[in-house]
């Protein structure tokens, strides 16, 4: 069975088009004049992404760039504690935790905040004890983490210590991270060293 067509004439242009397309255009321009417009929401775009470096509004620090998906990971941005949080030992010398990852440091910090061992992490427990406008999911950032750090935002960090990663590399020692020069080399888990919070912001 043909739809039914109706013809439209204006000077010398004709439309011909089914009913039923002609009936879904009036009825769409009816609503667009009877309901707001969707200008008034305000969707996320990237103009309201800081630069990298920044302090970005809300969210408990500096914007340090976008970290692509990785694993169960999706896309997200690293924000960076605006300060440091003292100089801690990483903990559990003589013990290699199981479960720890090169690039996923909010892991890693429950692995070690959360160990049945009773051990103390003092690195992992201080980040994950900082809290900054209202946002308490800080972690201490895996080693890819801190590299990710130096190449976009290294100003941010001191240059005359190092800083604690969460990534173990062995039983006696974990990864850590110079801003000089961007130098990750392993320091034994009872030297106490630098350590910075971060936390992601999922888009």
């Amino acid at each position: 069975m043909k739809p039914e067509m109706i013809t439209l004439k204006h000077g010398d242009t004709t439309i011909k088009m089914p009913a039923a397309s002609l009936a879904k255009l009036a009825v769409a321009s009816v609503f667009a004049q009877v309901l707001p417009p969707a200008a008034n929401v305000q969707p996320a775009c990237p103009h309201s992404v800081p630069e990298l470096g920044a302090v970005w509004p809300g969210q408990g620090g500096f914007n340090g760039g976008l970290i692509a998906a990785r694993g169960d990971v999706p896309e997200h941005y690293l924000i960076i504690a605006s300060i440091d949080v003292g100089d801690h030992e990483w903990g559990g010398r003589g013990i290699e935790v199981k479960g720890l990852s090169k690039t996923d440091g909010y892991t890693n910090t429950q692995v070690l905040c959360g160990n049945e061992d009773e051990r103390k992490y003092p690195a992992a427990d201080a980040c994950a004890e900082y809290q900054a406008d209202g946002h308490h999911d800080f972690y201490l950032p895996a080693c890819a983490e801190l590299y990710h750090c130096w190449v976009n935002v290294p100003d941010l960090f001191a240059k005359d210590t190092w800083y604690w990663s969460s990534t173990q590399r062995s039983a006696n020692g974990a990864f850590t991270m110079n801003f000089v020069a961007g130098n990750q080399v392993s320091y034994g888990k009872s030297f106490e060293l630098r350590v910075r919070p971060v936390r992601r912001l999922f888009i």
